[in-house]
């Protein structure tokens, strides 16, 4: 099946999300324009490419999702939890979190040029879309250290989680459930995780078809909520 390349203008038009390869690879090119991100999102689609190769959208069938109120709390963590062990903030250090999670993992070539898909373009481009008010950081803190957290886009009521760091054992998990936990509050039901992961499936969340993903999608980016710098509540058990 041959892949669609998108021209430079970020008005160009993404290809139906059923065109994509068995993979979920839907096209290449095109730029990392606010409108054209904003637009790819909002169709189920999102940029994941190597610093030095095109740039590639995506949109896998199956898609992993996680509901906001299905959020499993095992009980070790419902005790690191209650005992404080962590704070966590919303949108206080979102470039800090990006290049946090742009770090070489275990078994990662070093690289500097090749090592993550989160290289300097795209911290330039979702750093563009936090100031605008779309993309948001989740940063989880022990002693005033940044050790944790995860970051994403967001479109009416939907969160698009784009990826999560843990520098402290359960510091990522617990950004996630205090995540969950505002969500629910925002009547914001349900995350985009993009792909199966172990790690995400023990924290409840699951694989769905792309039909049903893009079903329950559209209303929710449909949603006309404005776009704004994000506050944890300050009753949830993670304020600082």
């Amino acid at each position: 099946m041959s892949i669609t390349w998108l021209a430079a203008s970020p008005e160009s038009i993404f290809p139906p999300v059923e065109k994509a390869t068995e993979h979920g690879l839907l096209a290449a090119g095109g730029d990392l324009s606010a409108t054209r991100l904003l637009k790819a999102y909002q169709h189920g689609i999102f940029p994941w490419f190597n610093k030095n190769d095109p740039i590639l959208w995506w949109c896998p069938d199956p898609r992993m999702v996680l509901f906001t109120d299905n959020v499993h709390i095992s009980k070790s963590l419902n005790k690191v939890i209650r005992k404080g062990v962590f704070k966590v903030t919303i949108d206080q250090a979102f470039e800090q979190v990006m290049k946090a999670c742009s770090a070489p993992r275990q078994n990662q070539p070093t690289d500097p040029d090749n090592r993550t898909w989160i290289h300097s373009n795209m911290i330039d481009a979702y750093t563009d879309l936090h100031h605008q008010g779309y993309a948001h950081s989740i940063e989880c803190w022990q002693d005033d250290r940044l050790v944790g957290g995860l970051y994403g886009v967001s479109i009416g009521k939907a969160f698009f989680g784009e990826s999560m760091f843990s520098f402290v054992p359960d510091s990522s998990k617990v950004a996630l459930i205090a995540l969950c936990q505002q969500l629910q509050r925002w009547d914001m039901p349900m995350i985009d995780c993009q792909i199966y992961s172990d790690h995400l499936s023990r924290m409840g969340a699951e694989e769905i078809s792309r039909t049903q993903f893009i079903k329950k999608l559209s209303p929710l980016c449909a949603n006309e909520t404005p776009p704004k710098q994000w506050q944890l509540d300050t009753d949830l058990p993670y304020s600082l």
